[in-house]
């Protein structure tokens, strides 16, 4: 059960039926799959002031109306204020077809000391990374600390704005335990014991998804983030805010803020960057050293490049919703860590969206880069065609 980021405001509507059980009535949740295909591990969003969710001591659970079997869901607060926003849950809809979900309200269950499928947090004892995973891929970037230590020539230092992949091949959170093995231990998440490893080198590159201004011939870009702040960590989401400092693209004073998400089940990070002084912007993919294969469906907003990596092979990609892609590079330059695969993408309202992320073949995940441009392809027509989501409250 799990991913399509829809965000409804349906608080207008306070009627029509709802289902009884036990002389109670549940709002209910209709949510139809219009498509040909089955539809499972989309995240459907709904603001929480459509329920009348008043007791804080409740907690809200989603349920099959006919089967009555919970669904794992979350809630999120948005926007930082401490008041819950959004309800999150991902349902299985079979092709062409209806299914109904009631909203009930239980005792809130203990909290537990695990760490979510769906995880992020600072860094600090790696100088200042901040890093993200779920299910099937994790990443991280850089802070202000380690772009210090390399413009001061001190050893372990980053100056990088890239996202770094992190090639796990397990489907629980391996971010703790891979700092720990770094740090604390004799071991080194640049092995693979049987989890996966990092091996994915970045650079100045923009690794998968960080993003540039090309101004005539040139790339210009920001360097490492210089403020964070977690939103939710989860069972469905992970997301999370990163400011940079102001960059000069050739005489243009771009500012740059990163709203970050990943779902479970999904390959690719949500990114819904905030900027100004641009009305475009490129978002890339390392090219590392040049021995992949690129693919570009401008139909379907994507740009892919799948290449070998070590003892196994790796496909990454940038998919642009809203047929906001005007344009692609691959742009291939003798110095170290430029080249790149671009996505050129236009400026809506001073925001950009796009979806970055990879599949190692070692995770089993996929095997070809046929299977890897398939599943963009997929991807790309459930932004399309997202669930109808329609919400019936008493």
């Amino acid at each position: 059960m799990r991913k399509s980021i829809l965000l409804f405001n349906f608080s207008f509507l306070f009627l029509l039926f709802s289902c009884k059980e036990q002389g109670k009535s549940y709002p209910q949740i209709i949510i139809e799959n219009t498509t040909e295909a089955d539809r499972s591990l989309e995240t459907v969003s709904i603001d929480l002031d459509t329920f009348k969710f008043e007791n804080k001591e409740q907690e809200i659970v989603i349920r099959d109306f006919d089967s009555k079997e919970e669904l794992i869901s979350q809630v999120v607060d948005n926007d930082g204020d401490k008041r819950m926003d959004y309800l999150l849950f991902q349902p299985e809809i079979p092709a062409k077809s209806k299914k109904i979900f009631e909203v009930i309200f239980k005792e809130k269950s203990k909290e537990t000391d695990s760490i979510p499928i769906c995880y992020s947090r600072f860094v600090p004892e790696r100088t200042d990374d901040y890093a993200w995973e779920n299910n099937r891929v994790a990443f991280r970037t850089y802070g202000p600390v380690a772009q210090k230590m390399k413009e001061d020539g001190v050893k372990g230092g980053t100056l990088s704005s890239g996202i770094d992949a992190w090639l796990k091949r397990v489907d629980y959170p391996i971010i703790n335990k891979w700092y720990h093995k770094e740090l604390k231990t004799d071991g080194s998440y640049h092995k693979d014991d049987g989890e996966g490893l990092d091996n994915f080198h970045v650079g100045v590159s923009r690794g998968v998804g960080g993003i540039a201004k090309k101004v005539d011939s040139i790339y210009y870009f920001s360097k490492n983030f210089t403020a964070w702040k977690t939103i939710t960590t989860g069972p469905i989401r992970t997301s999370f805010i990163l400011t940079y400092e102001k960059w000069n693209a050739d005489g243009s004073i771009i500012s740059e803020e990163k709203k970050i998400s990943l779902d479970y089940g999904s390959n690719l990070s949500r990114f819904e960057i905030s900027l100004k002084g641009t009305d475009t912007i490129s978002a890339g993919l390392t090219l590392h050293n040049k021995e992949g294969e690129i693919a570009v469906n401008e139909q379907n907003g994507w740009v892919s490049y799948w290449e070998p990596l070590d003892d196994s092979e790796i496909g990454t990609a940038i998919v642009v919703p809203n047929d906001n892609m005007i344009g692609y590079e691959h742009y291939v330059t003798n110095k170290k860590d430029e080249s790149n695969l671009f996505s050129t993408i236009k400026l809506t309202d001073d925001k950009v969206i796009y979806y970055a992320g990879f599949g190692w073949k070692k995770s089993s995940q996929f095997n070809s880069h046929e299977e890897w441009n398939a599943y963009l392809n997929t991807f790309s027509k459930r932004l399309k065609n997202p669930l109808i989501v329609t919400v019936k409250q008493l």
